[in-house]
């Protein structure tokens, strides 16, 4: 093991705090509450009516508060709302590892108030006009009704004026493993927009649904906005909220990067582990296209998320890992996730050290002729929790001069450990406040 004091000599660090676009809605369930009853279901859903309600893979701010005032209204409607994981392969590919990932956010049949129904199991609807079928799931496709509810943002793959959310949610998520499988490979021939284009007309003309709650959130991981839509709406609005969505995302501070640190990736953060609209990485595997506004060179991915259960897509955007990165990763869920979605890249391995003094030993001299000393170098949480980074001491003066950040700390050591590693996650000031 490479001690970090005959390794490169590291620049001091200093925290910045971002400063992010968007309102805030602070009453969530109330929003949910105000923009259901624009849409005046009660004139559409009689009592006793079932109402399949749809809950992803993805960690959403406030989602259990989301989905369990849903639940309400519909009850306050005499309707029988139940929810359904809409996660494609997610969980393994299987009905217990899907119910699996809804617990671990929170979302359960006693919380929600409404019973859980997972399966696998499909129904193909229709072939799409371009000749591939369309499949939903069994249970949300017998309900009366479907709402769709999910997080409008760029996609992490696809370009185009509908990214992800709520079509996105109807199609993939809720195609279950066959369809998000099928779709996938459709997509390669037709292309995404044509795809979804093809396959959301059929599945809104055909499977009930009844509205869309689409979610947007800021650079702070707080809900910016709740607006709730009739299936009408689903196509010639989701270009707007993804433009709102893309103002409000979070971003790295600095856009040249040599060496980004993520403490954790993991599918409750993206659907591809770590956001590569965050890091320059969703038009081409280890850089930046030319089109893209963010420059990383390398990027070390150090652990992952409890909450992926294994699932380590989008290791392979990573140069390099930790070794514990490795041993806590499921290699037959994350080649399932990655097959499926038909991105074999996110599942190839990088370079592994046990510390993350050796990734910096191996990393720092390849950035050029700047010494290690003098490295741009982020320390993040993960691509959705950027409010706090650490950063390198050649960033400072220009952290200085915006004022969008806010320089949070002096300067000081990288908090290496006697054997070589840092902390398990950056802490958070609100954490350290309220520990």
């Amino acid at each position: 093991m490479t001690s970090p004091r005959t390794g490169p000599a590291l620049p001091d660090f200093f925290r910045v705090r971002q400063r992010f676009e968007g309102p805030r809605v602070e009453d969530v369930p109330a929003a949910v509450r105000e923009t259901l009853d624009s849409l005046d279901l009660g004139a559409r859903v009689r009592r006793g009516e079932t109402v399949a309600i749809t809950a992803g893979s993805r960690g959403i701010a406030n989602l259990t508060l989301v989905l369990t005032e849903i639940v309400r209204h519909l009850r306050s409607l005499g309707a029988e709302p139940f929810i359904v994981p809409a996660m494609a392969s997610h969980g393994g590919g299987t009905a217990e590892g899907q119910l699996r990932i809804l617990s671990s956010y929170g979302i359960t049949e006693e919380g929600c108030g409404c019973p859980i129904r997972s399966s696998m199991e499909v129904v193909r609807v229709c072939d799409s006009k371009l000749g591939f079928p369309v499949f939903f799931d069994r249970n949300a496709f017998e309900a009366d009704h479907v709402i769709v509810c999910n997080r409008v943002k760029p996609h992490t793959l696809f370009s185009g004026p509908i990214e992800s959310g709520l079509l996105k949610m109807l199609m993939i998520g809720l195609g279950k493993r066959d369809g998000a499988a099928l779709y996938h490979r459709a997509i390669l021939e037709h292309g995404y927009s044509a795809v979804l284009e093809n396959a959301g007309s059929e599945l809104l003309a055909r499977c009930g649904v009844l509205a869309g709650v689409a979610l947007i959130e800021r650079g702070d991981d707080q809900t910016a906005r709740v607006e709730a839509l009739p299936p009408e709406r689903f196509f010639s609005d989701e270009p707007r909220l993804l433009e709102m969505a893309r103002r409000w995302m979070p971003h790295l501070p600095f856009s040249d990067v040599d060496l980004l640190l993520i403490d954790e990736i993991g599918k409750n953060v993206s659907g591809s582990g770590l956001d590569t609209n965050l890091v320059g990485r969703k038009s081409s595997l280890h850089r930046a296209a030319a089109e893209e506004p963010i420059r990383v060179r390398f990027i070390a991915v150090r652990s992952l998320t409890p909450e992926t259960l294994g699932n380590a897509v989008g290791i392979g955007a990573a140069e390099f890992c930790r070794s514990r990165a490795l041993r806590e990763m499921d290699s037959a869920v994350t080649r399932l996730n990655a097959l499926t979605a038909g991105d074999l890249t996110a599942a190839m391995l990088p370079l592994d050290y046990e510390t993350d003094a050796e990734i910096m030993e191996a990393a720092l001299p390849m950035i050029g002729l700047r010494a290690p000393a003098e490295a741009r170098i982020l320390w993040i949480r993960n691509t959705m929790q950027l409010a706090e980074v650490e950063c390198s001491s050649v960033l400072l003066e220009e952290a200085g001069r915006r004022p969008d950040l806010e320089v949070a700390s002096e300067l000081r050591p990288l908090p290496l450990g006697p054997d070589g590693n840092l902390p398990n996650r950056i802490a958070f000031s609100s954490e350290e406040t309220n520990a």
